[in-house]
């Protein structure tokens, strides 16, 4: 448990080794999230300031939308990380991807080209509206090919109603990360009441704060130290700490 809620972020350092994140929008004018170098540094300095040790950020991958792949995300990454030396922040950065599960991202796990974090953890997104109709396909396939399939901020998804259906999904080999903010309703009363339902049944995984611009961070500042946090830590098994 983190001992962060009792004392607050920066006065236990020693409480914070399960202080990595695992999905933001830090690497610049790539996707939705960062603009500019300067923002990146901006946000990231403000991570190291909440105490974190360790960011694994996730730009998106969208074949109509942001076309990025391996080579661009690395890039990216090291220049980033060139730029963070400079300044003199000392944490550690790390990238993968948040894949939208279409007929490319099957593509790319048929040819095992996907950016994976800790034990071969892959993150993937669909439509907020629609369920992919190629899903069970997807998540079968990244099992086959040695993957473990990771579902982006299940909460936020209309057409999951109940939790017969995140049960399903879960049958289907699928582990979840819900977002921070959810729980306090950033993403509105839905996603909320389901981030809270996901916490209380035990079905959450790992947490992320899917930053992309300052206004998801002044929300994560509050929400990292909330009681709903505290209460995820009890009723789950988070795997943050292990990547």
């Amino acid at each position: 448990m983190f001992e962060f809620f009792k004392y607050g972020l920066l006065k236990r350092k020693d409480s914070l080794q399960s202080n990595i994140d695992l999905h933001s929008h830090f690497i610049p004018d790539i996707d939705d999230g960062s603009e500019s170098i300067k923002e990146s540094l901006t946000l990231i300095r403000q991570m190291k300031n909440l105490g974190y040790k360790k960011l694994i950020t996730t730009p998106h991958i969208m074949s109509h939308r942001y076309p990025n792949d391996i080579k661009t995300i690395k890039n990216g990454l090291f220049e980033l990380r060139s730029i963070l030396k400079v300044e003199n922040i000392d944490i550690e950065l790390e990238a993968a991807a948040e894949y939208y599960c279409d007929e490319h991202f099957f593509d790319l796990i048929q040819k095992k080209e996907l950016l994976s974090f800790g034990e071969n953890y892959i993150l993937f997104e669909f439509s907020y509206t629609t369920r992919p109709v190629n899903l069970e396909k997807c998540v079968k396939a990244l099992i086959v090919k040695g993957y473990k399939p990771v579902l982006a901020h299940p909460e936020r998804y209309r057409f999951l109603k109940d939790v017969t259906c995140f049960r399903n999904l879960k049958k289907l080999g699928m582990l979840f990360q819900i977002n921070v903010n959810s729980l306090n309703g950033f993403y509105g009363q839905e996603a909320q009441k389901k981030s809270l339902m996901l916490g209380q049944k035990g079905m959450v995984d790992f947490i992320g704060s899917d930053i992309h611009h300052q206004k998801n961070l002044d929300a994560y500042k509050k929400n990292i130290v909330s009681n709903h946090v505290e209460m995820i830590f009890r009723n789950n098994k988070i795997l943050n700490k292990t990547l």
